[in-house]
C-alpha cells in the first residue's frame, strides 16, 4: 500500500485539532488513517520549533528597529550636511572674488552638473558665459594718463586733471568723463583743507587719531589704501597694508577689481604676523564697512580714519604709491596682469629688504621694522 504524503499545512492543521484537545490521538488517527506515533511525532516536532517562531519575530523586530536607527542617522546626517553647505556658501561667497570662484568650476565632473556647482559656488549661472568686452584702448591710455596725473598732483580734481590731460597729452576728455573714468578707478582727490562733503550715514566713521601723535615705534600705527595699477591691455588694483614708523609693508593684494575680499585678505595677513596699535585709513567704503574693521577691533587695534579729503593724513601710503609707480610700474609698462603680479611682488621685496630710506637715515624697511 502506497503512503499518504502530507503537506506542512496538512501536518500543522492535523497538530491543531491535536492541541485543541477536543479528540484523542486515537480518534485522530482513525480519522485521518495516521498511526498514532507518527501523530505523536509531529505533535511533538511542532511544540520543540514554537520557540524558534517566536525568535525569528525577535529577530525581524529587532531589525526593524535597527534599520529605523539608521534612517534616523541618516537623516540627522543629511541635516548636518545641510547646515554645512549653507555656511560653506556663505564663507566661499565672502572671502572668494567671483573670479576665483568660477575657477573652481569642473565642466566635466562627472558627479555635479554645472547649475549645481554654480549654486555651491554661489554664482550666476549666467556669469559663467558671460565674455567681457577687451577694453578700449583708447579708455586705457586715458586711465593711464589720468593715474600719471593724480600720483603728481593727487589734488587736483577732475576740472584740472581735464585740461593736464588735453595740455600733457593731447587728449580732449570732457569732465564728466574724467569723473567717470575716477570712479572706476577708485582715485579719491585729496584736497589742502578738509573737504565738506558728509559721509555716508550707513557707516560707522571713527575719528582721526594720528593728529599730535608720536609714532616712535613698529607696530604703532599701520596704513592701508588702494591705488589703480595700469596695464598695458587692462589694469589691476593694489591694496597694502604699510608700518607708519618702519616704512615696511606688512601685507599687500592685487585683483581685477574693487571688490572687497581683495583687502580683507591682506588684512587676514597682516593681522597673521602681528597687530597695530592703531590701523589708520581714509573714509572709502572698504574701510568703513564692519568686515574690515571687525577683525583689528577684536585683535585690540584702534580704528583710525582721516578727514575727509585732507592732505597728508594718511601721507605714507600716498607716498608708497608714488614710489611703486615711478620706480616700478611706470617704467616697466606691465603688459597682463600676470606679469604685473610677478614684477610687483620682486619689486616690493626689493623696497622691504633691499631700498634705502632717507627718512629712515639710509636703513631698508625691514632693517627697522623686525630689528629696531
Amino acid at each position: 500500500m502506497k503512503r499518504t504524503q502530507y503537506t506542512p499545512n496538512e501536518k500543522a492543521k492535523i497538530v491543531v485539532e491535536i492541541l485543541q484537545g477536543d479528540q484523542t490521538i486515537g480518534e485522530i488517527s482513525s480519522i485521518y488513517g495516521i498511526h498514532p506515533n507518527m501523530l505523536a511525532r509531529w505533535k511533538r516536532e511542532a511544540l520543540d520549533g514554537l520557540p524558534k517562531v517566536f525568535e525569528r519575530s525577535s529577530k525581524q523586530i529587532k531589525q526593524e528597529q535597527e534599520r529605523q536607527q539608521e534612517i534616523d542617522e541618516l537623516y540627522k546626517q543629511i541635516g548636518i550636511l545641510t547646515t554645512q553647505n549653507e555656511w560653506l556658501k556663505k564663507k566661499v561667497a565672502y572671502e572668494l572674488t567671483v573670479n576665483e570662484r568660477k575657477e573652481l568650476i569642473e565642466p566635466k565632473h562627472p558627479a555635479l552638473s554645472i547649475r549645481t556647482q554654480a549654486s555651491l559656488l554661489s554664482l550666476n549661472r549666467s556669469t559663467l558665459y558671460y565674455q567681457p568686452k577687451a577694453p578700449n584702448t583708447t579708455e586705457l591710455a586715458y586711465k593711464e594718463a589720468i593715474d600719471q596725473i593724480h600720483t603728481k598732483a593727487p589734488f587736483f580734481g577732475s576740472r584740472r586733471i581735464a585740461l593736464a590731460l588735453a595740455d600733457e597729452y593731447g587728449y580732449i576728455v570732457n569732465r564728466k568723463a574724467v569723473q567717470r573714468h575716477m570712479r572706476e578707478m577708485g582715485i579719491k582727490v585729496i584736497y589742502p583743507r578738509q573737504h565738506t562733503s558728509k559721509p555716508n550715514k550707513s557707516h560707522l566713521v571713527y575719528p582721526y587719531l594720528l593728529d599730535g601723535l608720536h609714532i616712535n615705534r613698529p607696530n604703532q600705527v599701520w596704513a592701508i589704501d588702494i591705488t589703480y595699477i595700469p596695464l598695458s591691455a587692462s589694469w589691476l588694483y593694489l591694496t597694502a597694508i604699510i608700518d607708519w614708523y618702519s616704512r615696511y609693508i606688512i601685507s599687500w593684494e592685487l585683483n581685477d577689481s574693487l571688490e572687497m575680499s581683495f583687502v580683507l585678505e591682506a588684512s587676514r595677513k597682516a593681522l597673521s604676523m602681528a597687530t597695530p596699535e592703531i590701523m589708520n585709513s581714509d573714509q572709502g567704503s572698504h574701510f568703513t564697512s564692519h568686515k574690515f574693521t571687525d577683525p583689528f577691533l577684536k585683535a585690540g587695534s584702534k580704528i583710525s580714519m582721516d578727514h575727509r579729503g585732507r592732505a597728508f593724513d594718511n601721507i605714507m601710503i600716498e607716498r608708497l604709491w608714488r614710489t611703486i609707480k615711478y620706480e616700478n610700474v611706470y617704467p616697466m609698462q606691465y603688459y597682463s596682469p600676470k606679469e604685473a603680479r610677478i614684477g610687483i611682488k620682486e619689486y616690493i621685496n626689493f623696497y622691504n629688504t633691499e631700498r634705502y630710506h632717507q627718512s629712515l637715515d639710509y636703513k631698508k624697511p625691514a632693517e627697522v621694522y623686525f630689528y629696531n
